[in-house]
């Protein structure tokens, strides 16, 4: 047993990672393969998907590719028995699928809406739904951790449909919390702020977090990469964060820690008060 199995206890967990050909979901499930996890990677694309789970074996690791689109209805069932049967059981469940349409909302309209609340909310909770029934079954604890995102706890312009599915998702995680407790399943969330992954380095997208990085919103003056979102996914589903459940972790640069004058160059200018003693 490598010092990694020990210090997480996740080895010969089986991990179901959906969303895991590409990006964020690449890098987690790399992650847990180097903890001792054998994964499973769900992805649309079968080749993305069968590109990790050869660096997942190539780890050491069982690493299988299952093809899937979770978005389609009566999809989470069949995930999570195929998965089943090429891990032989499932431990850890991590959902990283969503997208957003960002559009002003007097021309929102209600398939966009619906849209958004069906690949960002309404998809984790049939997963997690069928994830939980199977780790019930087995009679074993598991963790189940979505990406939900800062849209999720802060506004913005455009981002109505995008913001209320993420809250949504983020409410899910406490409730869900709260009802699987009793059998020893955690569930938790982390939100990401501006990640580096492949979709935000390409195309119109490409100049997007560096303008971010100009203008001084993000306090560690970078955007975030994959590797940050899967580090974190690591913690909430290993045994160092066996007492955590029901928590949405930013994982932001510390992003939403900013309160919006805090950005203003002459507010933030440090000035002396003359304040009386003992005041």
């Amino acid at each position: 047993m490598s010092d990694a199995d020990q210090f997480f206890g996740l080895s010969g967990k089986a991990a179901m990672v959906v969303g895991g050909g590409l990006g964020m979901g690449e890098s987690t499930s790399l992650l847990l393969a180097a903890a001792g996890c054998d994964v499973a990677v769900v992805d649309v694309d079968h080749g993305r998907a069968q590109g990790v789970a050869d660096k997942v074996t190539a780890l050491g690791r069982k690493g299988v590719a299952v093809t899937a689109n979770v978005l389609l209805p009566g999809q989470a069932e069949q995930v999570v028995a195929d998965v089943e049967a090429a891990l032989g059981g499932l431990d850890v469940v991590v959902t990283i699928v969503g997208q957003a349409v960002f559009v002003n909302f007097l021309d929102l309209t209600e398939e966009e809406w619906e849209l958004d609340q069906n690949r960002n909310v309404k998809y984790f909770a049939f997963l997690a739904q069928s994830a939980a029934r199977s780790m019930i079954r087995r009679g074993k604890p598991g963790a189940i951790t979505a990406i939900a995102s800062v849209s999720g706890m802060q506004s913005a312009p455009c981002h109505a449909a995008y913001g209320v599915a993420k809250a949504g998702l983020i409410n899910l995680v406490k409730s869900l919390a709260v009802e699987l407790a009793q059998y020893g399943i955690r569930v938790n969330a982390v939100s990401p702020g501006s990640i580096k992954t492949p979709r935000l380095s390409t195309g119109p997208n490409a100049t997007w977090d560096d303008e971010l990085i100009r203008n001084s919103m993000i306090p560690f003056k970078r955007a975030g990469v994959p590797d940050d979102i899967g580090k974190a996914v690591l913690f909430l589903s290993s045994e160092l964060a066996s007492y955590i459940s029901g928590q949405t972790l930013a994982v932001d640069g510390g992003w939403t820690a900013i309160w919006t004058l805090g950005v203003n160059p002459l507010y933030a200018t440090p000035k002396t008060l003359d304040v009386p003693a003992g005041s």
